[in-house]
């Protein structure tokens, strides 16, 4: 099938970006534009690294974070893969590169990797009723597994409502459907119409996969995300808590009072239960695989230069907002880029590839104090610094454009600050 052929393709594609991750080697024999770039084996120029390293620790101020981690692949000029900042706020242990993390909902598109992949097998089809495949959920025969991919479905987020209870008991382990039913229970709206920014789809799409497959959620996301892109530390972790990996990038948030202080003392969450997240934001990797995920998965969204099935019914974000921010798949999608940015207690975690030249960042922050959108603005911000990087030695660059600027998200940033600045 032409889906099979894509992934196919961004197999070959990801070998190169994991390579470039973990030691700036570039990939060999790309035939096609189709598949993600040869990345040049150079580093970014150091006028460059200057203004990404200032855009960072201007996030890590503006939500309290001690530390992050970020990668930052321009095939066509070069690589910055860095750990900025401390593993605390009153500690000197640097952050390095290897650190694992949880990274939020960037969860969600691998879920939907998994539906793709299982409608491929005809083990579901993308327009099976909800109800088909979760029989706790027999009145929503009008919502599809499509929908809830898509983030279409209508359904009132559940982490609003039980936000509280998670940040009191992080260790507590959860079931997707106590979860969801939080969400459930407040109604929706007409499906298929609207974006709406819900992790009860995801929960949803998760147990409709397990029964429909006979295999656990950590198991799919195994077998049709993490061992075909050789991604040995990307993995939806157990019930039990536990750190996010070995060694982890310690995870705090700070509360109002905390925040009122300065940001100085923050509750640390690097150990909970991934229970909560479950399909939706409850997987755990590293910066070089995020980077590589995320690259793969802008090489499949797009096909002969147009959208692929899976991103072609694309909703707003906000409708009256820019036309150019879009939903679908799983992923945001801004410009040509396609990504997601998302917050669980600890972390705040971004990650955007470009579909047409395979341009990716990704970046994590170590304090959850923030927005969301705080994360996702600074992955655009370090996209609109190295977009028009020039290839080194004359080397051709491509003709694009992002349609924002990075001073425009700088100051979003500083305006979204939960923690004080300068």
């Amino acid at each position: 099938m032409r889906v099979n052929r894509r992934w196919r393709r961004a197999l070959v594609a990801v070998a190169g970006a994991m390579a470039v991750a973990v030691g700036l080697s570039g990939c060999t024999g790309q035939p096609s534009r189709a598949e993600t770039p040869q990345q040049v084996e150079a580093e970014l120029p150091g006028e460059t690294v200057e203004q990404l390293e200032a855009a960072v620790t201007h996030a890590m101020a503006a939500t309290g974070s001690s530390g992050a981690i970020v990668g930052v692949w321009v095939p066509w000029a070069g690589t910055w893969v860095t750990g900025l900042g401390t593993t605390s706020v009153d500690g000197d242990d640097p952050v390095t590169t290897d650190m694992a993390f949880r990274i939020a909902t960037l969860t969600r598109p691998m879920t939907c990797d998994a539906l793709y992949r299982l409608a491929e097998e005809g083990v579901v089809g993308l327009d099976d009723p909800v109800s088909a495949h979760v029989p706790s959920s027999p009145d929503l025969t009008d919502v599809t597994l499509r929908h809830l991919c898509d983030g279409t479905a209508g359904l009132v987020p559940s982490v609003d409502l039980l936000e509280s209870n998670l940040l009191r008991t992080p260790e507590r382990q959860w079931h997707a459907r106590e979860v969801a039913a939080a969400g459930l229970g407040k109604g929706r709206s007409e499906p298929g119409v609207a974006f709406r920014d819900s992790d009860t789809g995801y929960l949803l799409l998760g147990l409709a996969l397990q029964n429909a497959s006979g295999k656990s959620a950590a198991e799919l996301i195994r077998q049709y995300v993490a061992e075909p892109l050789g991604l040995e530390s990307t993995r939806l972790p157990g019930r039990a808590a536990a750190d996010p990996g070995s060694p982890a990038l310690p995870g705090f948030r700070s509360d109002s009072a905390d925040r009122e202080a300065g940001c100085v003392a923050p509750r640390e969450f690097t150990r909970m239960s991934a229970s909560f997240g479950f399909t939706d934001s409850g997987a755990v990797s590293t910066i070089s695989e995020l980077g590589a995920y995320i690259q793969a998965l802008a090489a499949e969204a797009k096909d002969g230069g147009e959208f692929t099935e899976r991103w072609s019914a694309a909703r707003p974000v906000d409708p009256e907002g820019d036309t150019w921010y879009q939903y679908a798949g799983g992923t945001y999608i801004a410009g040509s880029m396609v990504g997601q940015q998302g917050r669980v207690p600890g972390y705040l975690t971004s990650a955007y590839a470009d579909t047409d030249n395979g341009l990716t960042v990704a970046v994590v922050l170590n304090n959850s104090a923030g927005s969301k959108e705080a994360v996702g603005y600074l992955a655009r911000e370090l996209a609109a610094l190295v977009s028009k990087v020039p290839a080194p030695d004359g080397a051709p660059a491509p003709e694009f454009g992002l349609p924002w600027t990075a001073e425009d998200y700088h100051q979003r940033i500083a305006d979204s600050a939960v923690c004080p600045l300068g």
